[in-house]
């Protein structure tokens, strides 16, 4: 285990621009849909106000979650409720801010639910700051929301000797990640506490480890992180990257468990509790990748290495940055030659036997009300 000394999430995570995430991401979009009842309840109990502010917490260009607001506006409209309603979008400063706001204006994307657009009074804004800090002014959030995010930790507390995740990482650095992630954790629902008006809710949609001990790409078959330390290990031991870049090839994320998730709020004399947050409910949810079940219902006329080039660009749609930063000492030319390789390993892996191969979504969902 190694002590990290230069990177903390605010400064260096990005992914690339132009709307690249969303349309990568489809299996994100998909267990946003599979939520949607989720945020109309919490809207049926939320108290008159002169303002509607929402919020989206790490919304990445906004594509996977547009539906969803475009469908919580027009239920709020169709209630004849004409009330001016903002929206902010928050994300990294490097978040591609450009695509977002030219998607709910209907110049990117579906412009079906381009909500800027569509309704009146509807006023959408963004803030280049971390969902770990407090965002919004106190007692002024109605609803906020947050889906495949938190899972980010604010500093990674150490670079991993073996492995590239904390899953595959030996159980002091484990401890290492849980302990920040614990603390992290309490300080989002502090902030957001401070932000949510009285009868407000904060839903989110939180990746995590399942009562079974799943996680992302990890639900049967070949686990995920597993391949990428595979192949990040597999390029060290060719000599193609240093056994230093294999090390600082560490991602800034730990999965919660159900119980690290309830835990402030089951304690009712933490920080939390006495905050006025309650959780109202919170449940485990899978979403199938769907790359794979594209595949398995075209296996007649798809071949495998049609798959492979579907699924491992999702994958590295959110992971890339994290390899890129490891060969941060070379140049822009290297490293590019040096990360289509790895990720071309993993798809002649998935070419070559595409048997148990997936990135199936685990998400902790849970509805939190503040009660005074």
């Amino acid at each position: 285990m190694m002590k990290d000394t230069y990177l903390n999430t605010q400064s260096s995570l990005a992914m690339k621009g132009a709307g690249y995430y969303s349309a990568m991401t489809a299996g994100a979009k998909n267990a946003i849909d599979k939520t949607q009842q989720v945020i109309q309840n919490a809207l049926k109990t939320i108290p008159s106000s002169q303002l509607l502010k929402f919020a989206d917490f790490g919304s990445a260009d906004g594509g996977t979650s547009q539906e969803m607001w475009s469908n919580v506006i027009q239920s709020i409209r169709e209630k004849g409720d004409n009330r001016q309603i903002e929206i902010l979008y928050t994300d990294l400063a490097s978040n591609d801010f450009s695509t977002l706001f030219k998607t709910m204006q209907g110049m990117h994307g579906n412009s079906n639910f381009a909500f800027q657009k569509n309704f009146k009074d509807v006023y959408v804004h963004g803030s280049g700051t971390g969902f770990h800090e407090q965002l919004l002014s106190n007692n002024t959030l109605t609803l906020g929301f947050s889906a495949t995010a938190m899972h980010y930790v604010s500093e990674r507390p150490c670079l991993i000797d073996n492995h590239v995740h904390m899953t595959g990482a030996n159980e002091s650095e484990k401890k290492l990640f849980k302990d920040q992630a614990n603390k992290d954790w309490e300080t989002i629902l502090l902030n957001r506490s401070n932000e949510l008006i009285k009868g407000g809710r904060f839903v989110c949609i939180n990746f995590g480890i399942d009562e079974q001990g799943r996680c992302l790409g990890n639900t049967g078959g070949h686990i995920m992180f597993n391949n990428f330390a595979k192949n990040w290990k597999h390029l060290q031991k060719q000599g193609v990257i240093t056994n230093q870049e294999f090390i600082n090839a560490t991602f800034t994320q730990h999965y919660r468990t159900v119980e690290e998730f309830k835990k402030p709020f089951e304690d009712k004399d933490s920080l939390v509790s006495k905050s006025g947050l309650v959780l109202k409910s919170c449940e485990t949810m899978i979403t199938d990748c769907p790359y794979k079940l594209h595949y398995l219902s075209n296996k007649e006329t798809m071949s495998s290495e049609e798959y492979a080039n579907t699924l491992i660009p999702t994958m590295r749609s959110w992971s890339e940055t994290v390899f890129r930063n490891a060969l941060i000492s070379r140049t822009e030319k290297e490293i590019d030659e040096i990360v289509d390789k790895f990720y071309n390993l993993y798809i002649k892996e998935v070419s070559n036997d595409p048997e148990g191969h997936a990135m199936d979504y685990v998400h902790v969902i849970m509805d939190v009300e503040k009660v005074s």
